[in-house]
């Protein structure tokens, strides 16, 4: 079966981008159409903590058990849970959010290879663009969890670190579940990133790393408890 071409390959072309005068400017409509239909679907979701992990997580794996046991336990400390609604643990996470009475929320995206939307959701969503469903998860989203996983969820960790850091979003928890999965990451942080001064010592105070979901989810509900900060003070314009 013949791989499909994703609509933001084409976006970022480079070998075809004499055609964007014709092509480019006609997709701005399209990518418009998607923050449309983003903020008007999920502009009335309750409070809700975003979760990343591997779309390759076996079912029935502890990895599978541990996300499912994750989405229970948020759905019954009164969030709703958004993941990227695909096979895994995501899956499990949205499982484990709906059988626990949680809202369950799924942000697919168009890959090359099929991949449709799981079978937990009770709002789901498919964009064309991973920049505007990246937009959704942060907006949306009161804190994150990170499930063991590849390419993907390391990408969404350290854009949440890096939006946290620089205060582009305020008192937003980041949760790694699975210490023997995150350890050896944070050693390398520690004695490559903070030792070599590209990192201060309170940046890896923005991740809460443990086994335990109760833990978790505490650290969550204390962290969206506090008053938050206040926002950057913004340029004139």
């Amino acid at each position: 079966m013949k791989e499909r071409t994703p609509a933001d390959a084409h976006l970022l072309d480079t070998v075809h981008s004499h055609e964007w005068k014709q092509k480019d400017a006609w997709r701005t409509l399209r990518i418009l159409s998607e923050f449309v239909e983003g903020f008007d679907t999920l502009s009335d979701l309750d409070p809700a903590v975003g979760v990343f992990g591997s779309a390759r997580t076996p079912e029935g794996s502890e990895e599978y058990v541990l996300a499912q046991r994750l989405g229970a336990a948020l759905a019954k400390a009164n969030f709703g849970v958004i993941t990227g609604g695909g096979p895994g643990a995501m899956e499990a996470v949205n499982l484990g959010a709906q059988e626990s009475g949680g809202v369950s929320v799924g942000l697919g995206i168009e890959l090359p290879f099929e991949q449709k939307l799981n079978d937990y959701l009770d709002i789901g969503i498919d964009f064309r663009y991973f920049f505007v469903r990246k937009t959704m998860f942060v907006k949306y989203s009161q804190a994150f969890c990170v499930l063991p996983g590849g390419f993907g969820t390391l990408d969404e960790l350290f854009e949440a670190l890096t939006l946290v850091q620089t205060r582009k979003v305020t008192r937003f928890p980041v949760v790694l579940l699975g210490v023997s999965f995150w350890s050896g990451l944070m050693d390398w942080l520690r004695d490559q990133m903070l030792s070599g001064g590209k990192i201060k010592e309170q940046d890896l105070d923005l991740m809460l790393v443990t086994d335990d979901i109760d833990e978790a989810v505490q650290h969550i509900r204390d962290c969206c408890s506090e008053a938050p900060d206040p926002l950057p003070e913004a340029d004139a314009q």
